[in-house]
């Protein structure tokens, strides 16, 4: 079984966000923030692992049609301005049948305004939200009696921001990653952490491009076992 823990978030900003056409209603708070009710927030990064917010629920799941890449510099987090670090972001793929898997998180309406104020500020660097449906493990729909498609928040680096990166040879990533430490610590423990929770989320689903950034980091710290 999948499970995460987290704490509860801090006050921040507030998204007006359109959802897709599925079936959901609005919760207002008393700000008179409008989020969709239920509130499930989509995590492909870092939000696998550190989960340091309130939620009622993880479920793993995956979205169709995207594709993770470490095509985003990080100042505040896994790296500093001059010598930034790379985390992920979400591009769209031509191939339907490409697929991203992380965990969706539902979020309570009572901590709706400062679970999403909390994230707006640790996604601040370059990630904006829209909306994705989520396709639930099949497992958990069984065990939990879950729809097969949950409308999630995602938060994702767009390729307008200042700081996508572009397209980078996998080499020139993880030489980066290997010499890049932020606020957060060290970049090679967000990529390492990333595998490690995608290897538990969904162990039949292997993320290409991280396993081959795995392996490149590994060799270059001399940790390499394989």
């Amino acid at each position: 079984m999948f499970k995460v823990n987290g704490a509860k978030g801090s006050e921040g900003t507030v998204h007006e966000v359109e959802s897709h056409a599925v079936e959901q209603t609005t919760c207002v708070t008393e700000r008179n923030s409008i989020w969709p009710q239920p509130l499930w927030v989509f995590g492909y990064g870092s939000l696998t692992w550190k989960v340091d917010f309130h939620h009622e629920e993880a479920v793993p799941c995956f979205i169709r049609g995207y594709v993770r890449r470490f095509y985003q510099y990080s100042e505040d987090h896994r790296g500093v301005p001059g010598a930034p670090g790379r985390v992920v972001t979400l591009m769209e793929s031509e191939k339907r049948e490409d697929i991203v898997w992380g965990v969706a998180y539902r979020i309570s309406s009572e901590y709706a305004e400062d679970v999403m104020g909390h994230l707006d500020y640790r996604e601040k660097g370059g990630y904006k939200t829209q909306m994705v449906e989520a396709h639930v493990h099949e497992q958990e729909v069984t065990k939990r009696c879950l729809p097969g498609i949950i409308n999630c928040i995602v938060y994702v680096g767009t390729e307008d921001n200042p700081l996508f990166t572009g397209v980078r040879d996998e080499e020139e990533i993880a030489r980066v990653i290997v010499n890049s430490v932020g606020p957060s610590g060290p970049n090679t423990e967000y990529l390492l952490n990333l595998v490690d929770a995608l290897n538990r989320i969904a162990p039949e689903h292997r993320d290409d491009h991280l396993e081959r950034l795995a392996e490149l980091v590994k060799d270059k710290l001399g940790t390499n076992q394989s």
